[in-house]
């Protein structure tokens, strides 16, 4: 068994006598931190040990905070982990019995050392009952159906869109027998799902209408809102689906190639909204490989006034998600799938092939 350990400064203290008994039960330990008391934020730590749990490089996780509120407030915000402040013996059974807790979270100005063995005991020694629970645990996971954030650098988050229609489609456009046309119909309708879910927090404001009854309030986004910028040729392929969604949004577009010397992309066009900078720019490229384009026309935006940018992809290499996010550490990166790695002649594996090739029916 493999278990996940993390503290701030407040945990500090306590996660050694977590550490000691973990140890002495046989269990392999990977501690996140934080090494010392002095003062840190909770969340990095909560969310390093959380992703090693949703990801399977952990089987369990013990998080330790002043209260183990804030630590289980941050874990439970990555897919999969189901994580519960457990403060004595008797919550940490029936958290593992009713809710299949996979993260505990402990308050270190609220347990004693000595208190540790038996509250580890209780959770780790309690099996979870099943029965009625299995179908509450279920909802919760339908919840989480739509994004499973699974990683971050600097501010920016990554975001996999794990939702059932958005896999099968993927699926499809990987079939190499796929043809045009059904592969640019997907590749709009994958842009059109993930958009709808990435813009779930639009700001709205209340307006008054009239329908054919009676005059009622009903809500309408506020001001300027959204920009798309399709990287050419392969993000012309996204930008339908979004704006049947949103048909108000702007289109800018960005065009790059590869300089054959030195290999870093050159701009050839670019055209943008003139209020770029009130907007939320969505850039558009299907493959995500190196992230070299990518990146070149995030900064373009950027130097253009462009405040608030995110990146959209359908598959990505880890790669290419490195490279924007050490050179644009602020920007959202949303994909579909997150693949393997890039081969010698920088294709994503398994990918997809040309993204622009399928699209327009070239070689």
């Amino acid at each position: 068994m493999k278990a996940a350990v993390g503290c701030d400064h407040a945990g500090f203290v306590l996660k050694r006598a977590v550490l000691d008994f973990l140890k002495e039960r046989g269990i392999e330990v990977q501690d996140f931190g934080t090494f010392s008391e002095d003062r840190v934020d909770y969340p990095d730590f909560a969310l390093e040990v959380a992703r090693a749990v949703s990801l399977g490089d952990a089987d369990c996780g013990v998080l330790l905070c002043g209260t183990g509120i804030g630590m289980a407030v941050a874990a439970n915000k990555v897919s999969g982990v189901r994580a519960s402040a457990c403060n004595d013996v008797e919550s940490a059974r029936m958290a593992k019995a009713h809710n299949d807790l996979n993260v505990i979270t402990l308050g270190g100005r609220f347990i004693k050392p000595e208190q540790v063995r038996g509250i580890l005991d209780a959770w780790l020694a309690t099996p979870f009952e099943g029965g009625r629970h299995v179908q509450r645990l279920n909802k919760i996971a339908m919840a989480e159906q739509t994004t499973l954030s699974v990683g971050s650098s600097g501010e920016g988050r990554v975001a996999i869109f794990n939702h059932p229609l958005v896999q099968h489609k993927v699926g499809i456009i990987r079939d190499k027998d796929t043809n045009v046309k059904e592969f640019r119909a997907l590749v709009q309708e994958i842009a059109g799902l993930m958009v709808y879910e990435i813009t779930r927090n639009l700001p709205l404001q209340e307006i008054e209408v009239e329908t054919p009854v009676a005059r009622t309030k009903a809500q309408t986004l506020a001001g300027k809102t959204i920009a798309v910028v399709p990287v050419l040729r392969a993000g012309l392929g996204m930008v339908d689906g979004i704006l049947q969604l949103i048909p108000n949004a702007k289109v800018g577009h960005i065009g790059l190639y590869r300089d054959p010397d030195t290999l870093v992309p050159v701009e050839y066009y670019c055209k943008l909204p003139q209020d770029v900078e009130e907007r939320d720019v969505f850039v558009l490229d299907p493959m995500l490989a190196t992230g070299g384009s990518a990146s070149a026309a995030i900064s373009l935006i950027k130097e253009r006034g462009g405040k608030k940018v995110s990146l959209v992809c359908l598959i990505a290499a880890p790669e290419g998600i490195e490279r924007v996010h050490r050179e644009h550490p602020d920007v959202d990166v949303f994909i579909a799938s997150l693949d393997s790695h890039l081969n010698d002649h920088g294709y994503i594996v398994p990918g997809l092939g040309d993204a622009g090739d399928r699209l327009f029916g070239t070689k």
